[in-house]
């Protein structure tokens, strides 16, 4: 299962992470979040050990969100080293997800 992270720990799980991270911005009240989040589970699991994926509450780190210009959830942004690499908006199928993992 994907661990949520916040504000406090952004840094030292998601920017600072010798692997490359899936982070999965999403809402308690969004719709389309709610039906990606178990396609994001299966992703977290099956790469587990390799890369790691995580969510962003945006209402829970609206500076987070706003850092990275999330206008719309869920957002689906790879970092590696620190950096956003890859983005995609919207549901997402689970092959799509693991590619932008590479």
């Amino acid at each position: 299962m994907a661990e949520i992270v916040s504000s406090s720990d952004f840094q030292s799980k998601v920017l600072d992470a010798t692997e490359p991270v899936l982070v999965d911005f999403f809402a308690t009240w969004c719709g389309p979040c709610k039906m990606i989040a178990p396609t994001v589970d299966e992703v977290a699991a099956e790469v587990a050990g390799r890369a790691r994926v995580v969510k962003v509450d945006i209402d829970a780190s609206p500076d987070i969100a706003s850092r990275y210009g999330v206008m719309s959830v869920p957002t689906l942004v790879v970092f590696q080293g620190g950096q956003p690499v890859r983005q995609a908006v919207g549901v997402q199928p689970k092959q799509n997800l693991l590619a932008m993992l590479g």
